[in-house]
């Protein structure tokens, strides 16, 4: 495997780094091609039940690498970067494959561009003090294509998302947690272990259940109004006709210790 991404699992957490800190984690070709396919392998390994997506240091993703692009190396279209049409690009939204189970940013620096656009096909950010987002497009003179101008609205909301996108202006972690694009904000050394923490939570939770209801929200995601309503009750009747009452019953103590011990 290469070494621009590198991957642990431990405590069933897959640990996915960005590792080209000389070039700021820039998305090269190498990136681009490698990083899709190891998050495709911990989403299909069934001893990972969440995955946490981080750089190497100083910085979590400093976006396309320019030098590729400037040479002509790295062809947009063909990354998919900027709304490519080549088959790859099309079957998927975004810079990674489809996927089932949680993947959480833990933002460690620096995420611009196309590297927010990378934050963004997360399923939840935690951020460090370290942690800044801004999105350069028009800087560079290119136009977002991994769905930025859906998901960053989505995130911050419509005036937000437009002011970060026609400034280019860098945005602060603590800013960032007050708009909602980060869901926390952490001292710089403990941004990983937080992630990966949270990434154990969801591990302790039942597998199917987990990944029918993040399914459930991205599928809600593309509707409004009473469709979405429609959707949720669909799932939830079709998900008791396999419900087993007696496995909640053997489950009921162990939720209330847990609650018990995040609230004492």
């Amino acid at each position: 495997m290469s070494d621009v991404v590198l991957v642990e699992v431990a405590d069933a957490v897959a640990t996915v780094t960005l590792n080209r800190p000389e070039a700021r984690n820039a998305l090269s070709r190498e990136v681009l091609r490698e990083l899709p396919r190891v998050l495709a392998e911990a989403d299909a390994d069934p001893e990972v039940a969440a995955v946490v997506l981080t750089g190497a240091d100083p910085v979590f993703c400093a976006g396309l690498d320019l030098r590729e692009v400037g040479s002509g190396s790295l062809d947009l279209k063909g990354s998919g970067a900027a709304g490519g049409a080549d088959d790859a690009s099309q079957a998927r939204r975004g810079p990674f494959l489809p996927r089932t189970k949680p993947l959480i940013g833990a933002i460690n620096g620096a995420a611009v561009t196309g590297g927010l656009e990378v934050a963004l096909a997360c399923d939840f950010l935690v951020a460090s003090t370290r942690a800044r987002f801004a999105d350069t497009h028009a800087r560079v003179g290119i136009q977002p294509g991994w769905g930025l101008t859906v998901l960053l609205p989505q995130w911050i909301g419509f005036p937000r998302a437009r002011q970060m996108s026609t400034t280019g202006n860098f945005v602060d972690a603590e800013t960032a947690l007050a708009w909602g694009l980060v869901n926390q904000v952490v001292p710089h050394e403990e941004v990983v272990a937080t992630a990966q923490g949270l990434a154990r939570d969801i591990a302790s939770n039942d597998g199917p259940a987990v990944q029918r209801i993040l399914a459930t929200y991205r599928e809600g995601a593309e509707l409004t109004g009473a469709d979405a309503w429609a959707l949720e009750a669909g799932v939830a009747a079709a998900w008791q006709e396999g419900f087993d009452p007696a496995e909640v019953a053997r489950r009921r103590e162990a939720i209330q210790s847990r609650g018990r011990s995040q609230t004492s």
